[in-house]
């Protein structure tokens, strides 16, 4: 998702509409506007959980809330098939728990919000009510075209300075996804799909994820099968 930061002034709430948007993205960008007008220019990380809600997309960086505008209909595509196929490898071999978006996730400075994450069972003390306390680990963004450079720069750099042994990058508009493992080392090396292009994840142990169901996903059932989950 595309993100900006919360200036001193803002336009009026007319003007911010667009009039191509869906009444569900209207409905979001009416309710941020408002929000910007009645927060304060820096917050807590515990201020910024009271002051944001179920429909407030937004994440919180050193104090400044960075808000993201409303996801394409791809990316709720791919993060709804991410979500129900793993949750249910997760659950069938008893792993932790998977989360979709929104759900906080606070590291170090930052309350971040992934679009998706995993958090293996023997953390599962970090999960909050609203947000996770600590790492996830397993960490995937859904790359939009004005989010690249945050998701490929800050928050790379960011998740692995604080651990998250996998980190999932996926570019719906190019079509290519990148995988990173964290080495001895604590570094990210990228991970390539086997010559069949399947990846092999390293914390979901047992995990062989087709890349062509990224772009093209099968049917669910299907997917469960060949996942020998059914």
């Amino acid at each position: 998702m595309s993100e900006k930061k919360i200036s001193e002034s803002t336009p009026e709430i007319g003007h911010a509409v667009d009039q191509s948007m869906t009444t569900e993205e209207s409905h979001r960008m009416v309710l941020a506007a408002l929000k910007v007008e009645s927060r304060p220019k820096k917050m807590t990380y515990e201020e910024f959980l009271v002051w944001a809600d179920e429909d407030t997309l937004a994440e919180w960086v050193s104090g400044e809330v960075i808000m993201t505008s409303p996801a394409s209909l791809r990316h709720q595509e791919i993060s709804v098939f991410l979500g129900t196929v793993l949750r249910a490898f997760v659950e069938a071999h008893d792993l932790g728990k998977v989360i979709v978006a929104p759900f906080q996730m606070k590291v170090g400075e930052s309350g971040r919000e992934p679009d998706l994450i995993f958090v293996a069972e023997t953390h599962r003390e970090r999960l909050k009510e609203t947000y996770l306390d600590g790492p996830a680990d397993l960490a995937v963004e859904i790359i939009s075209p004005e989010s690249g450079d945050r998701d490929r720069g800050e928050k790379f750099y960011e998740y692995e300075a604080v651990g998250i042994p996998e980190y999932w990058l996926i570019d719906p508009q190019r079509e290519q996804a990148e995988f990173y493992q964290l080495d001895e080392k604590g570094h990210y090396q990228l991970i390539r799909p086997d010559e069949e292009g399947v990846y092999i994840s390293k914390i979901l142990t047992g995990l062989s994820l087709p890349l062509a169901w990224l772009w093209q996903p099968p049917k669910t059932l299907d997917a469960l099968k060949y996942l020998q989950l059914i």
